[in-house]
């Protein structure tokens, strides 16, 4: 048994938060790859050319940099542009709102990929038959293209969500009390890291199990009805 010293409620509290930041940035991921597979698929070049410049962009600079350049940069720029055109302005960024936001941007980049792979693998005969019998394009939409694009999306999807949830833990670096930060609190307030980082590394371990369940169900649940080869 940990002996956390009267700290375990710190750590508690940092999960509630962890397990808050990852789903509202997973929502926020859902959205942005939503759309940005809808860019990837456009027939119009400038919205391809924005879609691919965002996944390729995002993905290839560090998270850590991209929540600092949130938290730090965002509101020095809006203050820098306010006073340029006359008005003394004053921002302070949640760290909350920051942190959703840059890891909800980041991992809607990968969603993004996951969603256009999930769109070309249902078969095209099956939408072209929906044309045919006369569904409109949202009825389509709704009863033969998003069933099977989220059966085909959930195993990458769920590979999002665990990843998500370890990258939470970079966001202790701008004072959000989230799990990673309570620890680091915790451990230098008794001198004790190897514990307190041990307990955190089991409790990440735990909501990643957790996870792998549930996306265990979800999956079953998707392809229930399914014949497999």
């Amino acid at each position: 048994m940990f002996d956390l010293k009267g700290y375990g409620w710190m750590l508690w509290d940092g999960v509630q938060l962890t397990i808050a930041v990852a789903i509202c940035a997973m929502v926020v991921a859902l959205l942005l790859g939503l759309i940005g597979a809808w860019g990837k698929l456009s027939t119009s070049r400038a919205t391809r050319l924005a879609a691919e410049t965002y996944t390729t962009v995002i993905r290839g600079v560090p998270e850590l940099i991209l929540i600092l350049l949130v938290y730090y940069g965002v509101p020095t720029l809006i203050q820098d542009v306010a006073e340029t055109m006359g008005f003394d302005i004053f921002i302070d960024f949640n760290s909350f709102i920051a942190g959703v936001l840059t890891i909800g941007f980041v991992y809607g980049a990968f969603a993004t990929e996951v969603f256009r792979g999930a769109y070309q693998a249902v078969p095209r005969g099956q939408i072209e038959a929906a044309y045919a019998i006369g569904m409109s394009r949202i009825l389509m939409a709704r009863r033969i293209l998003l069933p099977q694009m989220w059966r085909f999306a959930l195993p990458g999807l769920g590979n999002v969500w665990m990843v998500l949830i370890k990258a939470t833990a970079l966001i202790s670096i701008i004072q959000l009390p989230e799990l990673m930060r309570n620890t680091d609190i915790a451990a230098r307030a008794v001198r004790q890291p190897f514990t307190f980082f041990f307990a955190a590394s089991l409790i990440y371990l735990a909501i990643t199990v957790v996870s792998m369940l549930a996306q265990q169900r979800g999956e079953a649940w998707a392809n229930r009805g399914v014949r497999r080869s």
